[in-house]
């Protein structure tokens, strides 16, 4: 029986690979931006990451296509009404990796307010000499401090139940509040953070919150303040970033994403007030076999008839 057709996008790793070799007649990965190869003009099904594009055109030269299956969470490179006019379906990893994202965030949270790669670097630097109490800069600590979540969806409220075991007081900002939650809801981004002592982007990336992170939300969190990033590069104004973390007019960040990816901006890796990390949030091993196993699923359940999980909003 002649195998169906699937096309990567991107780069996997071998036993993945191995997995989906067995099913389907495996394609890819593909160069970014990458002529179709004429073997996989018959794909049926592609696999791909949120943030690369897939665009009506990349659709049009794959006639047979029916699914667009997003490897992590994110789907903000997908064309969705382009291939909901195509009748294509777009899924994207749900919640499979919620908890390894929130947990690494909580954990760019630690390393930036409490100073642990400072104290890191001061001992390999061979300047740890004394038991001075001043020894390391005080800090703040976490508990009873303020923790504003911009996008309170299932990664932003595992993250919102971990910052509350540190004894933090929860606030967030979404599109409109969730009743019943217990945490405080601020109208607008802006008003967020200047509520807030550290800043954690859990968003959605899109168009609607493309730079949205701004100069005047800097400012609002002020110098004191730390922003974490967890979500994806683009929220972010990466220049104003810079700028207010050069400037002082910004405490801190952690960072796992960026805007231009793999590219982390010299302004930034100079900074010795950042916490930087290569978008590792999810590279967790329960989370990898979760968002694999949905992928496999998904895929099962396309070829096969039944019901596929975890569609984007408004898809087919």
């Amino acid at each position: 029986m002649t195998k169906p057709v699937v096309l990567v996008a991107m780069p996997i790793g071998a036993a993945l690979r191995e997995r989906l070799a067995t099913r389907y007649d495996l394609h890819g990965p593909l160069a970014q931006p990458a002529p179709i190869p004429e073997a996989a003009r018959g794909a049926r099904a592609l696999i791909t990451l949120g943030g690369f594009r897939t665009d009506a055109a990349l659709m049009a030269a794959l006639p047979e296509l029916g699914l667009i299956a997003c490897y992590g969470t994110g789907f903000e490179g997908v064309d969705a009404k382009a291939a909901a006019q195509r009748g294509i379906l777009v899924t994207h990893a749900g919640d499979a990796n919620a908890a390894s994202v929130a947990e690494f965030a909580m954990g760019l949270v630690l390393a930036t307010a409490r100073d642990i790669l400072v104290g890191d670097r001061l001992i390999r630097d061979g300047k740890w000499t004394s038991l001075r109490i001043d020894r390391m800069p005080l800090v703040s600590g976490l508990a009873g401090r303020r923790l504003g979540i911009y996008g309170l969806g299932s990664i932003g409220l595992q993250i919102a139940r971990r910052a509350a075991a540190f004894d933090m007081e929860i606030g967030y900002h979404n599109r409109s509040p969730r009743p019943g939650l217990g945490y405080a809801y601020h109208a607008s981004l802006t008003e967020l953070a200047a509520w807030s002592d550290i800043l954690v982007v859990a968003v959605r990336a899109g168009a609607a919150t493309e730079k949205v992170v701004d100069s005047a939300v800097l400012e609002a969190l002020g110098p004191t303040g730390i922003l974490v990033n967890i979500a994806r590069g683009s929220v972010v104004d990466e220049a104003a970033l810079c700028t207010a973390l050069e400037t002082g007019r910004l405490g801190g960040a952690g960072l796992d994403v960026f805007a231009h990816e793999p590219h982390v901006p010299e302004r930034l890796a100079r900074l010795s007030n950042v916490v930087l990390t290569p978008h590792m949030a999810a590279l967790a091993r329960s989370a990898q076999e979760r968002q694999q196993q949905l992928l496999l699923d998904n895929l099962e359940a396309f070829f096969t008839g039944g019901t596929v999980r975890h569609r984007i909003p408004g898809s087919v």
